[in-house]
């Protein structure tokens, strides 16, 4: 339930003017919340000036009051830092701390979802990577022996990513140490949700705290692919009920070092 400290408030209107729900009015000169339309989107305590509003449903102690040099990012060094991040599959034999997956998961909760819907959840694999790989490269060989049997098949890309599944089954079988799956990786984080954009949108903030904390990551979509189709990896996962698997993160420190950036096609715009 979101809440106004009436001795604080002014009635300065801005957390109504905010409201997207419109779920606030000003009554006798204060602001009165409704709590029916109310998305908890927690906009009226970022914008109320005398930090009036408070809620009773999320940790009040995550609030961090504003303030420049700690918030603000030059736009040119952030756009050099985003052209700069590389899929990463070349690992070094390391652990990760507790305190930077913690980070990561940190960058994920706070990224916006649709109607706040806070649907996003995190399954950290480090004891059963093993276990998860097995299961995984298993299914996708299952999976490529049925493309290449299917006459009816046409697909090239199919067809080449049934080969390399394949390839890679067999690679594990002579020697499991040979992983073209999660390249050694010492984490995978297995990000769900129920709305598979909201889980998209956290997945990119997460790579981007990833890249600041001097590791890096390789979105598998391999193993989402297969997640998504076998139920045995869901089950060993303990997806929720009602989420779907959206990214497989495996991450760990580089153990490659690249020197510059590269180059893409143009950007296609349109202006109307």
């Amino acid at each position: 339930m979101m809440n106004v400290n009436s001795e604080k408030c002014i009635g300065c209107g801005q957390c109504v003017k905010d409201c997207f729900a419109r779920d606030i009015e000003i009554i006798d000169g204060k602001a009165k919340i409704n709590n029916i339309t109310c998305i908890k989107c927690g906009h009226c305590i970022a914008v109320c000036p005398k930090s009036a509003v408070s809620t009773d449903e999320y940790n009040m102690e995550d609030i961090k009051e504003y303030n420049k040099e700690d918030f603000s990012v030059d736009a040119d060094t952030l756009l050099n830092f985003i052209k700069f991040r590389r899929t990463i599959r070349q690992f070094k034999d390391k652990k990760i701390e507790d305190e930077k997956i913690l980070k990561i998961i940190e960058a994920g909760r706070f990224t916006q979802t649709a109607s706040n819907m806070q649907d996003v959840s995190y399954i950290v694999v480090r004891d059963g990577i093993q276990d998860l790989r097995k299961l995984i490269i298993e299914s996708l060989n299952q999976v490529g022996e049925k493309i290449l049997k299917d006459t009816n098949e046409k697909n090239i890309l199919y067809q080449r990513y049934a080969k390399i599944w394949i390839d890679m089954y067999k690679e594990y079988k002579e020697n499991p140490k040979n992983d073209r799956l999660f390249f050694n990786a010492p984490v995978v984080i297995v990000v769900t949700a129920r709305q598979e954009v909201n889980g998209a949108l956290a997945s990119s903030n997460m790579e981007l705290m990833i890249n600041s904390l001097g590791l890096g990551t390789l979105f598998s979509g391999f193993s989402a692919v297969a997640a998504q189709m076998d139920e045995k990896i869901s089950k060993f996962l303990g997806v929720k009920k009602g989420r779907k698997v959206v990214t497989f993160m495996i991450v760990g420190y580089p153990n490659v070092k690249y020197l510059r950036t590269v180059p893409r096609r143009k950007a296609d715009i349109r202006w109307k």
